[in-house]
């Protein structure tokens, strides 16, 4: 209950969050450009809440939180006389969103993605100078006959740059070969053994297809995160969990797992993971003694292919050899500012490329998320502290920023394409180009809606 009631929290926080950063940034921008706000609202439908300001503005919380608007006056909208003019004293016309110049108009009309775009920077800012935890990018030996160790990496290598680009963590080279994985072809690699020896490596991406972006690339390249070969000694066990049921305790040593010797703690785990809800013995040494117990490990994880847990943690050797392999990546308030810069840039020309390969069909739509993947990924993330979570945030800002950039009628960038239209012939664009253009707006967007749904409950369905 309290992970779901997480996930419900950090959906909304992240929503409505970003929305109101959103839609401040036209706000205010209305405001500077001298235009009359008439509400602001944080969702649609029904008001729940409003609330009006000393500026005439009606501030609302309506019923339904996925989105949110601000209503300007405009003299389109208003009756008008037997004449045709809008029935409109001359202080509020000089007010109307429409009787301002295009350059206004343009500079509204952005403001509400450029905000997306400086509440990710100030975010990836906040990060790097508190410090991004991670792990070192230290690989596990490669299975035969996939890219890696065609590449000549070993077990204990340290992938320490790719095409260049420093990679301190496991993070940052999963996020620069995802981008070289969108372009094709090969990579090069600077790996660090275990003697502190470098050399250069080229792995090979050709082996991805479109539709592997979407699940865990780096397995299939035989990029697997190296585990310590530990003693399966167990720490804490979790109270009320199948370990605890089982008999379990606190430095426990596991030998073996249903008649089979273990001896590292990635064996023991392992076969653990392979068996959700079903009996396992477990053959344990406590104090000098040989114990045999039985243990039922809970399913976790996605309903058709769920993984078994005993909530057990491992033992002090185990953290010890964890905390070795870990990496705080801290930069100084200066030295961040452009990395953030630079974060927000990569992200935006990641997401349009992707956007680009997904029309042409280079890139599955499987990639497209909707809200109910939103949602988890935000309970995910908020359950791993705030540092993941801000980063989630992060992101989903930058997303949110280039999606109403798209050149699509009813979105900011479609908006912006009429003010380009306008500078280029001199003139605003007919009330039916307009017309035809929300039509044509609508169309496209329902069909990127029903597209992410779809990806989101063939995720829940399959797992």
């Amino acid at each position: 209950m309290s992970g779901a009631f997480t996930t419900v929290v950090a959906f909304l926080v992240t929503v409505g969050g970003l929305v109101v950063v959103h839609e401040f940034g036209h706000y205010l921008v209305a405001r500077w450009a001298g235009v009359k706000v008439l509400r602001f609202s944080v969702g649609f439908g029904r008001v729940l809440w409003s609330r009006r300001g000393r500026d005439g503005t009606e501030w609302a919380l309506a019923a339904f939180p996925l989105g949110g608007y601000v209503k300007m006056l405009d003299t389109r909208e208003l009756a008008h006389d037997a004449g045709g003019a809008p029935v409109i004293s001359p202080d509020d016309a000089r007010m109307a969103f429409d009787r301002q110049g295009v350059g206004k108009r343009i500079a509204i009309a952005a403001a509400g993605p450029a905000a997306n775009f400086l509440a990710a920077f100030l975010l990836y800012w906040v990060l790097f100078v508190t410090g991004l935890p991670g792990m070192k990018a230290v690989v596990a030996e490669p299975a035969r006959g996939t890219p890696a160790a065609a590449a000549g990496l070993a077990a204990g290598d340290r992938i320490v740059a790719v095409d260049g680009d420093a990679t301190p963590a496991w993070s940052d080279v999963r996020w620069v070969l995802l981008k070289q994985a969108v372009r094709g072809g090969a990579v090069a690699l600077e790996v660090e053994g275990e003697g502190g020896g470098r050399a250069n490596r080229t792995l090979d991406l050709s082996a991805l297809t479109k539709d592997d972006l979407d699940k865990d690339f780096l397995a299939k390249l035989g990029l697997r995160a190296y585990v310590p070969p530990v003693a399966p000694v167990l720490g804490r066990v979790v109270p009320g969990g199948a370990g605890e049921r089982a008999g379990l305790r606190e430095a426990d040593r596991v030998i073996a797992v249903g008649g089979e010797p273990v001896s590292t703690w990635s064996a023991f785990t392992a076969r653990v993971r392979a068996a959700p809800g079903r009996a396992l013995e477990l053959d344990i040494e406590r104090g000098g003694e040989r114990l045999r117990l039985k243990a039922v490990p809970e399913a976790a994880g996605e309903a058709a292919a769920p993984v078994g847990l005993l909530r057990i943690e491992p033992g002090p050797a185990m953290r010890q050899a964890y905390e070795r392999l870990s990496v705080t990546v801290r930069l100084g308030p200066l030295e961040a500012m452009p990395r953030s810069a630079a974060k927000v840039w990569d992200l935006s020309v990641f997401s349009l490329k992707m956007l680009g390969k997904m029309v042409m069909g280079e890139v599955s739509w499987k990639n497209l998320s909707g809200p109910i993947t939103i949602a988890d990924y935000a309970g995910q993330s908020a359950q791993l502290g705030w540092v993941a979570f801000a980063g989630f945030l992060a992101l989903v800002s930058v997303s949110l920023g280039v999606l109403n950039l798209l050149p699509i009628p009813l979105l900011d960038g479609g908006h912006l394409v009429y003010y380009a239209a306008e500078i280029a012939k001199g003139s605003p664009v007919s009330e039916r180009t307009l017309e035809i253009g929300q039509r044509v707006g609508l169309a496209i967007l329902a069909g990127l809606t029903f597209f992410a749904f779809y990806n989101d409950i063939n995720r829940l369905l399959t797992g």
